[in-house]
């Protein structure tokens, strides 16, 4: 099986995941068998800087993905990695490493469109945005993230 981990750095296993998969700057490509890794590579994404709906699904179809992992993606991408035959996965957070191992062992949830897509309708130029834009946005829905977790476990906030 080939999975495909969208990836904030070129650090394979040890790299963060990235929040959107088309916004990512890198592809990690592992490759497993018996649910054991053999073989890592980091894989820049050529359309980071910008991308048309089904270039990113198309790119990584190209590097012979069974599944797609990531921490967030629009539906449209969804639908277009069905039409693949790709596996998609979000949901992901931490290292590439612990989302793979999330994903082989099942706990790892099927894929839902992003909070982005489905408030934007899958708009095409709402994904697209000044590189300090996307990081502003995805300092946002970090943020949130950070707000649940508080609200979860408020003794540890202090």
């Amino acid at each position: 099986m080939r999975i495909v981990v969208s990836s904030d750095s070129d650090k394979t296993l040890d790299s963060s995941v990235s929040h959107h998969f088309g916004r990512c700057p890198y592809f990690t490509v592992i490759n497993i068998e018996n649910n054991e890794i053999l073989r890592t590579e980091a894989v820049e994404n050529p359309f980071f800087s910008a991308h048309s709906p089904g270039q990113v699904p198309g790119f990584v179809n190209s590097l012979d993905a069974d599944v797609m992992i990531a921490g967030g993606m629009g539906g449209r991408a969804i639908s277009i990695f069905g039409n693949y035959g790709i596996k998609c996965s979000t949901g992901a957070t931490g290292s590439v490493k612990s989302a793979v191992i999330q994903y082989l062992s099942g706990h790892l949830s099927a894929a839902a469109p992003c909070r982005e897509s489905v408030e934007h309708g899958h708009g095409e130029s709402e994904y697209e945005k000044e590189p300090i834009d996307r990081l502003k946005e995805e300092a946002e829905y970090l943020l949130d993230k950070l707000d649940d977790i508080i609200a979860l476990h408020p003794e540890k906030s202090g």
